[in-house]
């Protein structure tokens, strides 16, 4: 790992450790499914959020935040393909949460490898 990825990944570390429990343990559990699941992408803070993208200086594909609700989204440099189904030509983007139970796990897992591959 780069001295530049160490800073981000640290930089990320300190943003989630920043937040009050018990969302905090929630991000935690998120990022690591995120790095579990693409190895390959690199943690780094976006537009203030942690964040993950293919190179400590390429654009983020995946974004953690903690608003209101945390949200696990997609950024417009993901390319987006429609839904279909009873969606139609609505593109997914966005995912609210609470707790990640085994089920969200996998989901996030499914999400955040359709966009590392």
């Amino acid at each position: 790992m780069s001295s530049k990825d160490e800073k981000n990944l640290k930089n990320v570390m300190d943003k989630i450790a920043s937040v009050e429990e018990p969302r905090r343990s929630v991000m935690q559990r998120v990022h690591s499914i995120i790095v579990t699941a693409a190895p390959d992408l690199k943690p780094r803070i976006w537009y203030g959020m942690p964040a993950y993208a293919t190179s400590a200086s390429a654009p983020a594909l995946v974004t953690l935040r903690n608003d209101e609700r945390l949200n696990l989204a997609l950024t417009e440099k993901v390319p987006f393909r429609a839904g279909g189904g009873h969606d139609g030509n609505l593109m997914p983007a966005a995912w609210y949460f609470e707790d990640v139970d085994e089920a969200t796990e996998k989901r996030i897992v499914e999400i955040v490898r359709s966009v590392a591959d």
